[in-house]
């Protein structure tokens, strides 16, 4: 049996090399840059399902109009704003210490789904429905009334459910209402230091008869790890879902056809005859053949055009007189 011997260093070599490290900026130089992390805060890889949320975002904006109008009684126009991710105690920092917050399950999707008001929206939505033109007038204290209170469950039902049709293509999703709150201090769906995604739609009402040309958001947030998951479900529906191709997608394609290789033969004649005799042919039999006037020129195994046999230049040739219905031509 072997005992492990430690040596210390003596204190003028310990001296030493700390020293050499403060000059390199090691030990002092480093305890200036430690600051806390949280593993799997942050993610900096490409996201594949971005285009596929941001698409199910614009069909969330034209579901939204149906829910918007009627409240409002005027023409809306809903804009989906580009997609963001960010820390969750973040973006709770830059809002308002007064707003509508609104909590929802969404199963199976894990967390949650949170949907944000403007206090001045919902107060507007009240005016128009008493007859009023929408102005919205100074609030008294830090509270919805029960009357913007039906109005904003009224309204968030009709956000939910638009927001579920529009992901029925990718996933169907079974909402419930958790809780409502006013005070983004007190919003707790998500950690602190939970990354979300954050979509918001500029609402902006018409100029009809109560419309003011007024502009609001309405803002929905989803934990970054229940998207995730999803990450094949929303690449796949972009790609099957795919629109017509512009123009210079259209060249490109063009181009490359180019210098595709086809395989390009014509039949002069296709003979037939039985069995017996195919087995009995030996070299020097003669096949009688005959050659129509018009051959056909095949394309892999697509009958392509119809010409002439002839020659040029001391070779057979064929002259295109036509070609099928279909083709390029």
């Amino acid at each position: 049996m072997t005992r492990e011997r430690k040596t210390a260093l003596p204190p003028e070599q310990s001296a030493a090399l700390i020293e050499e490290l403060g000059a390199v900026g090691g030990i002092a130089g480093a305890a200036a840059d430690v600051r806390p992390f949280v593993l799997g805060s942050e993610d900096f890889r490409p996201v594949a399902w971005l285009p596929g949320l941001e698409r199910i975002g614009e069909k969330f904006a034209r579901r939204l109009r149906p829910v918007i109008e009627p409240l409002v009684q005027s023409r809306t126009k809903i804009a989906a704003e580009p997609i963001e991710t960010c820390q969750f105690e973040r973006l709770r920092a830059d809002l308002p210490d007064f707003m509508s917050l609104n909590f929802y399950r969404l199963r199976p999707l894990k967390n949650g789904l949170l949907v944000l008001l403007e206090p001045d929206f919902v107060s507007s939505v009240v005016d128009v429905y008493f007859g009023g033109t929408g102005a919205v007038q100074p609030r008294v204290g830090a509270e919805f009334t029960p009357t913007e209170d039906r109005v904003i469950a009224r309204l968030t039902d009709g956000v939910v459910d638009a927001l579920v049709d529009a992901w029925s293509e990718v996933l169907a999703l079974s909402p419930a209402l958790t809780s409502r709150d006013t005070n983004p201090a007190y919003a707790n769906l998500f950690r602190p230091e939970e990354m979300v995604v954050v979509q918001r739609f500029t609402i902006t009402t018409g100029q009809g008869t109560t419309g003011h040309g007024r502009q609001t958001t309405v803002s929905v947030l989803y934990a970054l790890n229940s998207i995730r998951p999803l990450e094949g479900n929303l690449t796949v529906k972009v790609h099957d879902d795919a629109g017509p191709a512009d123009a210079q997608s259209r060249r490109r394609m063009a181009e490359a056809m180019n210098n595709v290789r086809l395989p390009v033969r014509s039949v002069l004649a296709r003979p037939e005859m039985t069995a017996a005799r195919l087995m009995a042919l030996k070299p020097g039999d003669i096949i009688p053949i005959s050659v129509g006037a018009k051959v056909p020129l095949l394309v892999g195994n697509r009958h392509f055009a119809t010409g002439t046999i002839g020659e040029k230049n001391g070779h057979a040739s064929l002259q295109i007189e036509s070609f099928e219905k279909g083709n390029f031509q």
